[in-house]
């Protein structure tokens, strides 16, 4: 049976190594599941403060990018829950999830600083999530998307009342599915997105016969 895996991410705290760390080993015990599926539950709440980038460095910057990057090629299905204000590296977990929930009273937020809003990778999941018309004035002014709104936009898949319920509602899912299938289906949605016909079908004509093998394997057994 698989393990209950769970990943708190509290938006209130800086960036910080041990945010990085916390990533980083929830993503070592999903992949410890060994591909066999199952459901990471992340939890995220509050926004920073406005001096919350004081002290930081792109090089701790870019290991919470790939920690990020990580989570979301992970061989199990996630889910984020959003409550309450929704910044900084809560926004940024919420949006590297497979399923996004958030209660009624959420507001995600690009948070900056005294001279303008951090350009970090949060924009640029909205925008893909979103497209750029809809999420300008979040993304260059740091207006709040409330939660109706960000369900309209599909940033949010669902609005809940009890948290619970989503990771219930993705754990039947996902029930039966490979995690190693999962997460090439995962990476040939993300390419859809930037790749032409002709180099796509490559990859996916090789996820077919990928599939196919194993089904025939099934059948001779």
């Amino acid at each position: 049976m698989n393990e209950a895996l769970t990943l708190t991410v509290d938006g209130t705290e800086p960036l910080s190594a041990a945010a990085v760390a916390a990533v980083q080993e929830a993503c070592d015990r999903a992949e410890a599941q060994g591909g066999s599926g199952g459901i990471l539950t992340i939890h995220v709440s509050g926004a920073p403060g406005g001096d919350w980038t004081s002290g930081l460095d792109v090089m701790l910057v870019s290991k919470w990018e790939r920690a990020l990057r990580r989570l979301e090629r992970l061989p199990v299905a996630t889910v984020a829950v959003a409550d309450g204000d929704c910044g900084g590296t809560a926004l940024d977990a919420f949006l590297a999830a497979d399923v996004r929930a958030a209660t009624n009273g959420t507001r995600l937020l690009i948070s900056g600083d005294a001279t303008a809003t951090w350009p970090g990778m949060a924009g640029y999941r909205l925008v893909a999530l979103a497209g750029m018309a809809r999420i300008r004035r979040a993304v260059l002014f740091g207006l709040p998307i409330e939660a109706p709104e960000a369900l309209r936009l599909g940033i949010v898949d669902e609005i809940v009342v009890e948290p619970a319920a989503a990771t219930a509602a993705v754990a039947g899912l996902a029930s039966g599915l490979a995690g190693k299938e999962l997460a090439i289906r995962r990476q040939l949605l993300f390419d859809a997105a930037t790749t032409s016909f002709e180099d796509a079908l490559g990859p996916h004509l090789a996820a077919c016969d990928r599939a196919l093998r194993g089904t025939a394997r099934q059948e001779a057994s």
